[in-house]
């Protein structure tokens, strides 16, 4: 892993994944439009004033950002660079169009790109062991798994550019809608005078039970909803999803609960504290 390797986006998800390639002793330039958050890098990593600069200083140049009009920003800056034989593997969660739009943009300066979005949320990103799904070529892929080892415990390549995007989407649309059906069971159980300890344990140890129930019993015990992946991502992923083709009788419902609950001030909340909305 000799190549000089650049990150750009520092947010919840991008900082630990970030962290995760500096501990591996890699050469790394960071980014982050909110600068703060880059300060911990200082001492070990080069942290850069601008997109340019990381771009210069890289060969091979992560990014992690919010949404379409963030990672649209950002390549137009990398596009107007001279990026011949460099590597791009972007993590966002955006929409298929938009990654088939810089895929295109970037193969004509000569350079390779990969979608590689992530299942998982801030622990699993934190401890390396998040899921890659990635859409690109297959020599792209190669170059890059090195580093992306460095983030994921399972690394699933899916086929061309817009692969990854798409299997994230819909797995982001099955978590959307796991997650309102824990949180309306607790409540359910609740009303008829289920301890929710007791009634989470019985979910995580029948079949009715997964990672995602089980990684969200603490917060729903707890009653703490400090995001671990916010609410309001989850309704980008769901109109994402639709837009792509998710056109079903359930996808209305959920957006109609999680734009509601963006509305009356959760977004910010995890996702599971949708709990708050449909108990008010």
């Amino acid at each position: 892993m000799k190549e000089k390797t650049g990150f750009i986006g520092l947010g919840n998800m991008g900082h630990p994944m970030a962290k995760n390639l500096e501990k591996a002793g890699i050469t790394l330039s960071v980014y982050n439009r909110s600068p703060e958050k880059a300060e911990d890098f200082k001492e070990k990593s080069v942290v850069c004033d601008t997109v340019e600069d990381v771009v210069k200083n890289s060969d091979i140049i992560f990014t992690m950002l919010t949404n379409d009009a963030a990672v649209k920003d950002v390549y137009q800056k990398i596009l107007s660079l001279d990026i011949s034989e460099k590597l791009f593997i972007d993590m966002s969660t955006i929409s298929p169009e938009m990654t088939g739009e810089i895929s295109s943009a970037v193969k004509i300066k000569e350079a390779g790109f990969i979608d590689a979005p992530v299942a998982g949320s801030t622990k699993p990103a934190a401890e390396g062991t998040l899921l890659i799904m990635a859409g690109g070529e297959e020599k792209d892929l190669k170059r890059a798994e090195p580093y992306l080892q460095k983030l994921g415990k399972t690394i699933k390549h899916l086929g061309e550019n817009g692969k990854g995007i798409a299997a994230k989407l819909s797995v982001n649309y099955f978590l959307s809608a796991i997650y309102q059906g824990l949180a309306e069971t607790v409540l359910f159980s609740d009303k008829l005078g289920i301890d929710r300890k007791d009634m989470l344990e019985i979910i995580n140890e029948s079949a009715s039970g997964s990672g995602a129930t089980k990684v969200k019993t603490p917060l729903l015990t707890e009653e703490n909803y400090d995001p671990a992946f916010a609410l309001d991502l989850m309704l980008k992923d769901i109109l994402l999803a639709k837009n792509a083709g998710a056109d079903f009788p359930l996808s209305e419902t959920l957006i109609r609960t999680y734009q509601s609950a963006h509305d009356e001030g959760f977004g910010k909340d995890d996702v599971i504290g949708i709990i708050n909305y449909l108990k008010k």
